[in-house]
């Protein structure tokens, strides 16, 4: 009995009958994963391996893709690469040459952002009818954003620049990750409560798309869209959208843009008071050359009992005046002094001294050396030290029960 033998292939030809059948395949693809193992080699080419729960591939981009290819992603990113699939011959192994690389989600996001628009466009929150008018002389401008970011930085040199006396409240907040929203919603809120100032800038820096997401967070939107105050929104660059953009009285392109808003009217009524006082001065100039001719045909005496009778009358009104105007800063300094107090009292009712007074207590697990905010973040036999408002209990975990 002859035994027919099937055909015998080189490792050279059976991969390159693979590598031709791959990537003619599996062109232009995308591939969803976690990066892990991202390195940069010495020539500037990125490698890195996508896996998921029960496989991984080779990833690779190279130096000359890199500057259109989206972003540089870092191990643990969740990422969408869009390339061909090819066979490296030597090693016998496959990967994928990447030419873009997005965040895996944003898709989503966007979608539901439109959604939540939808929502609230139906709602009316963002009808024009509500708009309300910038005023054109502020005298306290309100800044809801990071003390620490581009955007005040912005608007402090805009309004250094223009020198138009404008007094600045900043009411700091996050402006990106999960805390932010319900901390910019509250100082919008704060603001109108104690009507902190004239018009309110809600505002951040430029950033990624998702870094922008709690300006489109449905409760910050609210807060825009409920505020007495005037609210300007500058958000990003120019080609920013956010949701705060439809819900503010304005939209401003960038932060330094919201700035020169705020400013540009006094910086005009400024312009036009130096003119008036160029003319009063020239004005007052002939006059006075006009009364000296006049008065050259009095006597010392006449002169001297006329000057005195106007002094003593401006006098009065001088007196009159700095009576009135004691009186309005006395009045001022009262309501100042009330607004404080009631912050004071806010701040105190907030304090972490207050909180433990009423009974709870403050948890610091000295194992891990970090403080223990839920019981995910205790394990048995934790050394645990727990503080109360006038003093300290030395623990131990026993059980955890979640």
């Amino acid at each position: 009995m002859t035994v027919r033998r099937a055909r015998c292939y080189k490792v050279s030809e059976i991969t390159g009958l693979i590598k031709d059948y791959l990537e003619g395949e599996f062109y232009s693809v995308q591939i969803e994963g976690e990066v892990s193992g991202f390195k940069v080699s010495s020539s500037g080419h990125y490698y890195f391996t996508l896996k998921d729960n029960e496989a991984a591939i080779s990833g690779v981009l190279f130096q000359r893709s890199a500057r259109s290819a989206g972003y540089i992603p870092a191990n643990g990113d969740l990422v969408v690469v869009t390339g061909n699939i090819s066979v490296y011959a030597k090693s016998g192994s496959y990967q994928i040459i990447c030419s873009y690389i997005d965040k895996a989600g944003l898709g989503d996001i966007f979608t539901q952002l439109e959604k939540r628009k939808q929502k609230l466009a139906a709602e009316g929150l963002f009808d024009v009818s509500r708009k309300k008018a910038i005023p054109l002389y502020p005298k306290r401008v309100g800044v809801v954003t990071s003390p620490t970011g581009a955007a005040i930085r912005d608007i402090l040199k805009v309004l250094k620049r223009r020198n138009n006396n404008i007094n600045l409240v900043i009411l700091p907040a996050p402006v990106q990750g999960d805390e932010a929203a319900p901390v910019i919603a509250a100082q919008i809120r704060r603001a109108n409560m104690f009507r902190m100032c004239d018009v309110l800038l809600v505002s951040r820096g430029g950033g990624a798309p998702e870094d922008l997401l709690p300006f489109s967070d449905e409760e910050v939107v609210r807060a825009v869209a409920a505020s007495d105050i005037p609210v300007i929104s500058a958000v990003g660059h120019e080609i920013d959208v956010v949701l705060t953009d439809f819900a503010a009285d304005m939209r401003a392109p960038t932060p330094s843009a919201a700035a020169e808003i705020v400013s540009k009217e006094a910086g005009n009524l400024l312009e036009r008071i130096n003119g008036c006082k160029e003319s009063m001065i020239g004005s007052m100039e002939s006059r006075i050359e006009r009364a000296k001719l006049m008065l050259s045909a009095f006597s010392y005496e006449t002169f001297q009992r006329n000057i005195v009778g106007v002094l003593d009358d401006r006098r009065q009104r001088l007196s009159m005046a700095e009576d009135d105007c004691r009186r309005i800063i006395s009045d001022i300094i009262k309501e100042k002094k009330h607004r404080l107090e009631l912050l004071v009292m806010e701040l105190n009712a907030s304090s972490p001294e207050a909180i433990l007074r009423k009974g709870y207590a403050s948890v610091f697990n000295v194992s891990s050396g970090k403080h223990a905010g839920s019981a995910e973040n205790i394990h048995a036999d934790d050394e645990l030290e727990i503080r109360f408002f006038d003093g300290c209990a030395d623990a131990r975990a026993i059980k955890i029960r979640r």
